[in-house]
């Protein structure tokens, strides 16, 4: 078995464990694989072990690695994955991003938001967006503060080629236990209050290699693995 394979392996039965420990179905988890910094080979052994969906961090990291994966899978092969930035937006690389993603973690603003939805083919389905919250305040983290998300949400919401999903957050790394499931579930309430506003948020975007079972406990609904299924982050690639 290829060390992709048996990586993949290892994180779905965490996330089932995880799952089941918390009383719900392991299969209300998605798994993103977040494959930055790694060449597309690894990305089409994992395909190979049938993982489809794929995030990545920077725009011309992810743009490139899309035409390579295709190179190596083929056009047809390649239609079935599904890529997902989960990193950063600048306003001047909306454009591809639109064009070519079909989901969005990190919107935390109605002027980026409003880029997408503008750039979208108007014969692709509408662009999945997510908002990012800086749950923990940190002042060098993206992300919208926990209070100002319901006014971005429901100007997201009706931007015409998008699709408001759902939240996004990274806590501060923590061996707090307490407190990073206090963080994670401080983003699943904020969901809870924006759906009992009239919205119909479905995808809470939470949890990475180190802290999936406490994201798991508190309700994400897709998980960000890296780490785990590709090992450690490749060193000197671009962070453009």
């Amino acid at each position: 078995m290829g060390a992709i394979r048996a990586n993949l392996q290892a994180v779905k039965a965490r996330i089932a464990r995880a799952a089941e420990a918390a009383g719900r179905d392991p299969a209300a988890v998605r798994l993103l694989a977040v494959s930055k910094t790694h060449p597309a080979a690894l990305v089409d052994e994992a395909y190979h072990a049938g993982q489809l969906a794929f995030g990545e961090n920077y725009v011309q990291e992810a743009l490139a690695k899309m035409d390579a994966v295709a190179a190596l899978l083929g056009a047809q092969r390649a239609r079935a994955l599904e890529w997902h930035l989960v990193g950063p937006l600048q306003s001047n690389k909306t454009r591809p991003v639109a064009e070519r993603m079909a989901w969005v973690h990190s919107v935390e603003d109605e002027r980026i938001a409003r880029r997408l939805s503008a750039q979208r083919p108007a014969l692709a389905p509408p662009l999945n967006v997510l908002l990012q919250i800086n749950v923990s305040a940190e002042p060098t983290k993206s992300g919208v503060a926990l209070q100002a998300v319901a006014p971005l949400a429901h100007a997201v919401a009706r931007l015409p080629h998008l699709r408001l999903r759902g939240l996004m957050a990274i806590p501060e790394p923590t061996a707090d236990a307490a407190l990073q499931r206090a963080r994670f579930r401080a983003v699943r309430q904020c969901q809870e209050r924006l759906n009992a506003d009239g919205l119909a948020l479905d995808t809470l975007s939470l949890g990475m290699s180190d802290d999936l079972e406490a994201a798991i406990a508190e309700g994400s609904t897709l998980v960000r693995i890296g780490t785990a299924i590709f090992g450690a982050r490749q060193a000197g690639r671009s962070a453009a």
